[in-house]
């Protein structure tokens, strides 16, 4: 698929020159139709940007997260990938057949079965119907929805559509999988299967393109990673770097800490100091040993200013100091060691528990 008649380098499968992309706002349909018909031309809309002047190359066999607040134009980017939308200015090449699932409700039509929006999701892709009629058990036994296989998908849960969407885009054996947001929804049994999927693709060779607010399932799954803020790129490399770029977005570095919650040394209480000076005695050692305990997670990611650190924890379950295995059903016990480098009040700890797929479980 080419959207661009220019040459591309074998080992890239996608390339974007300079897109940028305008949508027209209006208030009202009337406000539109105004427009249309009258005489001189008159704007009666808005104009909003949805991406500006973006370029990055996507090599044969890259897994890259799409990173970015909402609004920040990652759909819009993956529909220009797909070729959905055209850009308002600059070009996309794509070198390999593209099988994209977007966001919820684009692609299938709601009046017809999701037996028949299989079928018609391979015309679309370019797949014969008899090789889409060969491959409809196992697109079937994948999205597991039952009977309502063969009901209009206007009666199917958020989950529903998304597994027949998912196993329809899979089965037609793209070269580029590109998939929005869709690996958050469904129950953890089916996103797991999902997961295995795509690392199959990967195993294979095949490039993927994932938008998702989950940054430990990228991290997982992806190689590198793509920050957008406001339709502008603001940075492309490594996953775990691009995760730290996108977490300083959401919270950043303050600027200042308000004096109300920072007490200075003559105003705390004498029974605070006492506190203080009897945890100081326990241990003096302030070094980060976090990366020493034997399953730490190399893809972890630390923001802010690093005025609290967290330097050591420990797990104890039913008396055993960090196991490598928790029993079910045995008390645990987390310990989180924090170093101030001022004096702060008003902390909250939390912790999450989340599966090898990055599928968040409790916390």
């Amino acid at each position: 698929m080419s959207y661009n008649q220019e040459p591309m380098h074998s080992d890239i499968a996608i390339s974007v020159r300079n897109i940028s992309k305008k949508f027209k706002l209006f208030s009202s349909p009337k406000d539109r139709l105004l427009e249309a018909l009258h005489p001189l031309r008159k704007k009666y809309h808005d104009e909003f940007w949805a991406l500006s002047d973006v370029s990055f190359d996507v090599s044969r066999g890259q897994t890259l997260g799409i990173l970015g607040r909402n609004g920040s134009g990652k759909s819009t980017l993956l529909q220009l990938i797909a070729g959905i939308f055209q850009p308002t200015s600059g070009h996309v090449t794509v070198n390999g057949r593209v099988s994209a699932l977007l966001e919820l409700g684009a692609g299938f039509n709601p009046d017809f079965t999701g037996r028949d929006n299989v079928l018609l999701n391979g015309a679309i892709m370019g797949v014969s119907r008899k090789e889409m009629l060969s491959k409809l058990p196992e697109i079937e036994e994948f999205a597991d929805v039952g009977e309502f296989f063969d009901q209009p998908v206007k009666t199917y849960s958020s989950g529903m559509y998304v597994r027949v969407a998912f196993a329809a885009a899979i089965h037609v054996d793209p070269e580029i999988l590109v998939v929005d947001e869709a690996l958050s929804v469904g129950d953890s049994k089916f996103q797991h299967r999902c997961f295995q999927r795509i690392q199959e693709f990967m195993k294979q060779g095949k490039t993927i393109l994932v938008v998702s607010h989950s940054t430990d399932t990228l991290q997982r799954i992806c190689n590198r990673g793509l920050v957008l803020e406001s339709g502008e790129l603001k940075h492309i490399g490594p996953i775990a770097e691009a995760v730290s770029h996108y977490h300083n977005l959401l919270y950043g570095s303050l600027e200042h800490v308000e004096e109300s919650i920072v007490p200075k040394s003559n105003e705390i209480e004498k029974n605070e100091i006492r506190n203080l000076a009897e945890i100081s005695s326990l241990s003096n050692d302030v070094t980060d040993r976090v990366s020493e305990h034997p399953f730490y997670n190399k893809h972890e990611t630390r923001l802010g200013e690093g005025l609290i650190k967290v330097i050591d924890f420990d797990l104890v379950v039913d008396g055993v100091l960090n196991p490598p295995v928790i029993p079910t059903n045995k008390e645990a016990e987390l310990t989180v060691k924090i170093f101030f480098e001022e004096a702060f009040s008003q902390i909250a700890v939390g912790f999450g528990i989340v599966s090898l797929e990055g599928i968040h479980i409790n916390g």
